[in-house]
């Protein structure tokens, strides 16, 4: 580093999930090949802690970390995603597949790694079924298209209409037009 330079928090998170997974390799055995592992972030992940993918052709995996789980976990729930991506890392470097299956579940047990991440952040959208007696919904982070225009899509359960809900201010529609008139209307709040 030169002087002027200074580490960001993406470096950070890199650098401790990097010494993170030394330690686990080393500590439990875990085959995993750190010159095949290559490590990123992501301003922008929302539901996801940590994501592992596979460049079968490179023979690579990359572990992406979610800075707003960092942010918001305390240090050993977030070096717990590490392990459980390392997980991942492992698979598909041995099998060339990987999952959440009876393979991955004893794994990830010896690692004391979690199946699933404690939810991070909020949604801003959540879509609930107009049908009575069906208590379908769903979450969204973003404004996906079933959720600016729900007209053009159906309840992932009974197949009838919609809402959307912004979730900050209660917010709610059923077409384009809707969605268009409560961004205005909230605007800056949006």
């Amino acid at each position: 580093m030169t002087d002027g330079e200074s580490l960001t928090i993406d470096d950070e998170i890199v650098a401790r999930a990097r010494i993170h997974a030394r330690e686990v390799v080393d500590e439990y055995d875990l085959p995993v090949d750190l010159g095949a592992l290559e490590w990123e972030t992501s301003a922008r992940a929302r539901r996801r802690a940590g994501v592992c993918r596979w460049n079968a052709r490179r023979e690579v995996a990359t572990i992406v970390l979610a800075r707003k789980a960092y942010e918001r976990y305390r240090w050993p729930e977030f070096a717990s995603v590490v392990r459980h991506e390392l997980v991942h890392a492992w698979e598909y470097q041995q099998f060339g597949t990987s999952g959440h299956g009876r393979r991955f579940l004893e794994r990830a047990a010896e690692l004391d790694a979690p199946r699933h991440c404690r939810r991070f952040s909020e949604p801003r959208y959540v879509l609930r079924c107009l049908a009575d007696g069906c208590d379908w919904s769903a979450t969204r982070h973003r404004a996906s298209r079933p959720v600016k225009s729900p007209e053009r899509y159906r309840c992932g359960s009974c197949g009838d209409r919609y809402e959307v809900e912004h979730a900050e201010s209660g917010r709610t529609w059923t077409t384009a037009s809707g969605y268009g008139g409560a961004k205005s209307a909230l605007g800056e709040r949006w």
